[in-house]
């Protein structure tokens, strides 16, 4: 397993999805996982120590695994099957370790608030991950992959954005 921890959370503007940006700092490869808004907020809200007047779910989720007496000892993205990512919740709970099936979105969710590591095993990180040039930011190192099996789905998303609709001199 390879410790990861999150770089960024983009926001794509031509529509609703987001994509969390895991970052192993050993390697420097950069892990892209599209995730829904409700989750990005979730993320995002708990890494700018936003304070919130009611719980979040991932803060119920938080609350129920504590009251019941177990502790979270990590989570890991163990799979990528057909463009899905799939994640593990590690607790650990009177001596016994379980292991709960989850989206990453949640599991990542849950992990900022707990502060625990998020880890991602070594054969994903080998299908899906992406190598930055030197000189390349985060963006355009989302366009790059030694592979394309595995990030299909991202490089359509790319791929189908159109610029050309951009033009700021263009009235509405």
């Amino acid at each position: 397993m390879i410790e990861v921890h999150i770089d960024s959370i983009r926001v794509s503007l031509m529509s609703q999805l987001r994509v969390v940006i895991l970052k192993d700092n050993k390697s420097g490869r950069y892990l892209p996982i599209f995730i829904g808004p409700f989750e990005a907020e979730a993320i995002a809200v708990k890494l700018q120590k936003v304070d919130v007047e009611r719980p979040l779910t991932h803060d119920l989720l938080k609350s129920v695994i504590t009251e019941l007496g177990g502790h979270v000892h990590h989570i890991v993205v163990n799979d990528l099957r057909n463009d899905t990512f799939f994640a593990r919740i590690v607790v650990e709970r009177d001596g016994r370790t379980q292991e709960i099936d989850s989206r990453p979105s949640d599991a990542i969710a849950l992990a900022v608030r707990l502060d625990v590591p998020i880890y991602v095993e070594e054969s994903v990180m080998d299908r899906a991950a992406i190598y930055p040039d030197e000189d390349v930011d985060t963006e355009e190192a989302a366009e790059k992959t030694e592979s394309d099996e595995g990030l299909g789905i991202f490089k359509d998303f790319v791929e189908s954005l159109d610029l050309d609709d951009l033009d700021p001199d263009e009235e509405d």
